[in-house]
């Protein structure tokens, strides 16, 4: 499956997807926010969940980018 197939899913497609094909690779937590990067084929799936309220709020696709650096260490050492 490509991004473009994965981006014209439900959401709750894209999650069944995630949940059971895709691979966690890393988790950041930001205040009561917590954001878990899963790897897919060729692309990277982002889950933004809450936890104060215990519900997932977005889930989005990308290549790479800005999205992507949120879960690189080099960020705090520069």
């Amino acid at each position: 499956m490509g991004i473009y197939d994965f981006n014209i899913l439900s959401n709750h497609e894209k999650y069944d997807i995630v949940f059971t094909k895709g691979k966690f690779v890393d988790s950041v937590k930001d205040a009561n926010i917590t954001y878990v990067l899963y790897s897919l084929s060729k692309f990277w799936v982002e889950v933004m969940y809450d936890n104060r309220i215990n519900k997932i709020l977005e889930i989005g696709s990308f290549v790479g980018g800005e999205t992507l650096d949120r879960y690189s260490n080099l960020r705090n050492t520069i």
